[in-house]
């Protein structure tokens, strides 16, 4: 029978196959398995079974070329539908595309199993590190880095410092676990967080909201201090800025160093995470502001830091006090009559101890302060 009659009936079976409600499943976009028919200069078929055939040609035979290079007749390999009605009535099949929607099921398969997997670090930018799950480009928030990996020298705001340490990791294999997979807009998210927490969550078990734990200093980052547990170095937890000191404290480093040995207190368990204080452990210099000054009194203060509104002042007792701007004018005014780390005369000018604030103004002595209760 002439090559050309056994294609024509070949695909009038197809077609009418493809009309019986019971055989016809096939919907565009599925992925299954086919087997190798022929190989035509521009045309390879395949077998779909109680389907019928499919083909390949055009683009996608073009995409296709390395993959049927190696395919010999009778080899099984998946494949996705373009067009049920395709040409000649043959079912369009592509054979790339099948490779790819066969990788994102992987990703779905990982993302509900849980299993840990390799991550190649390829690059980093401002929002984490980029690289790849067996050929798909996957990306791994800095949220989701572990502690040992976070970025610890840069502001939680300066995102252009953090892709700066981030790429140290460029060229390492990451233990991760798959979140998030959208094949469609190419979405593929990893945590390698995920991958310590049912560890971490049972060691934090032991642990609960108010316990005092010894630590050692891990890390010292502008927005706080990590510290690891001494009893259980897998747990690191971090001492926001704010939790560090009842004052203003610019930067980490002027009172913390790495290795210091600290006492602090659990203030919340989350995701497993933890979050610690300093401050919680130490008397709060406030609740006693009123013994020390009052209103009027003439104080001596250390200039510890400008910004917009003024400038804060290192009292004595533990206390911080705040002048305002308007007391000179403007910022280039301020830094004129005071400088960073000189000590000055200050009148007490409000007293709030409940909200942790004490207003002050320059005192008419000048240099060293006079007076006040120390």
């Amino acid at each position: 029978m002439p090559e050309t009659q056994n294609s024509n009936i070949a695909a009038a079976l197809t077609a009418l196959l493809k009309l019986d409600p019971a055989i016809n499943r096939l919907r565009e976009g599925d992925v299954f398995e086919v087997s190798l028919l022929k190989k035509a200069q521009r045309e390879v078929f395949f077998d779909m079974g109680k389907f019928g055939t499919g083909i390949v040609y055009g683009v996608e035979l073009g995409n296709a070329r390395e993959i049927i290079k190696a395919l010999e007749i009778g080899q099984k390999l998946p494949a996705k539908i373009v067009e049920l009605d395709g040409r000649d009535g043959y079912t369009e099949l592509s054979l790339a595309e099948a490779g790819k929607q066969r990788l994102w099921q992987q990703a779905q398969d990982l993302m509900e199993s849980g299993e840990i997997v390799k991550f190649k670090v390829t690059g980093a930018n401002t929002g984490g590190l980029v690289g790849s799950l067996f050929d798909l480009k996957a990306f791994l928030p800095t949220s989701q880095l572990s502690n040992d990996h976070q970025p610890k020298e840069a502001g939680e705001n300066d995102r252009v410092k953090q892709a700066e340490e981030l790429k140290r990791l460029v060229g390492e294999e990451l233990s991760v676990k798959v979140i998030n997979v959208n094949a469609r807009t190419s979405k593929l998210i990893v945590s390698e967080r995920e991958t310590l927490n049912t560890n971490v969550k049972e060691l934090l078990a032991k642990y609960q909201v108010g316990q005092d734990v010894d630590g050692l200093v891990s890390g010292l980052a502008d927005f706080g201090i990590f510290v690891r547990f001494v009893d259980n170095p897998q747990i690191e937890g971090l001492v926001h800025i704010s939790e560090i000191d009842h004052r203003i404290v610019d930067n980490p480093k002027e009172l913390m160093k790495l290795n210091e040995l600290v006492r602090v207190k659990v203030i919340d368990i989350k995701d497993g995470r933890v979050f610690l204080s300093l401050k919680a452990l130490r008397e709060n210099p406030w609740e006693k502001a009123a013994d020390h000054f009052k209103v009027a009194d003439v104080v001596s203060g250390t200039v510890y830091k400008f910004n917009p509104f003024g400038a804060t002042i290192d009292l004595p007792h533990g206390l911080q006090g705040m002048i305002h701007i308007s007391e000179f004018g403007s910022v280039d005014e301020m830094k004129k009559a005071i400088e960073q780390g000189k000590t000055y005369s200050f009148v007490v000018d409000s007293l709030r101890p409940e909200e942790k604030r004490c207003g002050l103004k320059m005192s008419s002595g000048g240099g060293s302060a006079s007076g006040g209760k120390k």
